[in-house]
């Protein structure tokens, strides 16, 4: 069923964005907050349909956690976020091992189900990123009639001027949610960007390669990888060309940087 858009923000609907988030939890070089999917559907339903200041969710992966660790001046994209979810696997089973619990919420399932369950197909969507057979697939799909798209130049990263155009697109277009795909950690610059604005509305979620798996341009694992973390094995299959460095050279180093967290972890003095 499609969420219905409250006319008074005062509605009891909202009633729950009142509550407080959980305690961040500490992990690696990132403080995230360990929702679980169906709270984290919830909470960002509430924080969009409040039409408050824009704010921003970021899904960090390993792949992500691992350029974090080697260029940690990027925190700052993580810190302004309104969250840091877990959307691995791996990391989930690695926070475990820590004695921390740090479910896993891919951001594909939230975009999924955002699109499925609380997005009317009438109300304006913002999505920056994407080619347009993947925008064209997704409106057809889920029959939204108010798509603003703008696809940013390639070189986003190095691009501040291309940053700051995305960022005036969704000023100028405002939606109660904003898809940015444009891969990490340039997605993050853009949300950051539109937020810094500080004239943008809605909530925007960087998701990556999310619509394109909806699109059908990409697949997602089959259930039973995802369950049992090798998700990544299936991609790396799809497409070792463009992949294989990901998956085989720069993925496994988390394991060194979590090792290294969790012994130092450990011998740090605790408070009397």
């Amino acid at each position: 069923m499609i969420a219905t858009l409250p006319l008074d923000p005062a509605d009891d609907v909202l009633l729950l964005d009142r509550r407080e988030m959980p305690r961040t939890v500490a992990f690696l070089s990132l403080d995230f907050t360990p929702l679980n999917p169906d709270t984290l559907y919830e909470r960002v339903v509430e924080k969009a349909t409040r039409r408050q200041e824009f704010c921003y969710l970021v899904t960090p992966n390993v792949d992500q956690m691992v350029r974090l660790h080697h260029t940690p001046a990027s925190a700052v994209l993580h810190t302004d976020a309104w969250a840091n979810v877990n959307d691995s696997r791996i990391l989930e089973l690695l926070a475990a091992r820590s004695g921390l619990g740090l479910p896993a919420c891919p951001g594909s399932d939230l975009t999924a189900r955002l699109l499925h369950d609380a997005i009317d197909p009438s109300e304006p969507v913002v999505i920056i990123g994407c080619t347009k057979e993947v925008v064209d697939a997704v409106s057809q799909r889920f029959g939204l009639r108010d798509v603003r798209w703008h696809l940013p130049p390639m070189g986003l990263r190095t691009n501040p001027d291309a940053v700051n155009a995305a960022a005036q697109f969704c000023v100028d277009n405002p939606a109660r949610f904003t898809f940015i795909c444009v891969g990490n950690p340039q997605q993050e610059m853009v949300a950051r960007a539109i937020k810094m604005t500080g004239k943008a509305t809605g909530f925007g979620l960087c998701v990556g390669a999310s619509l394109e798996f909806l699109a059908g341009v990409r697949h997602r694992a089959p259930q039973w990888m995802q369950k049992t973390r090798l998700e990544w094995l299936f991609r790396l299959l799809s497409e070792p060309k463009v992949l294989w460095r990901r998956y085989l050279v720069e993925g496994p180093k988390i394991f060194a940087i979590w090792l290294a967290w969790h012994r130092s972890r450990d011998k740090a003095p605790t408070r009397s």
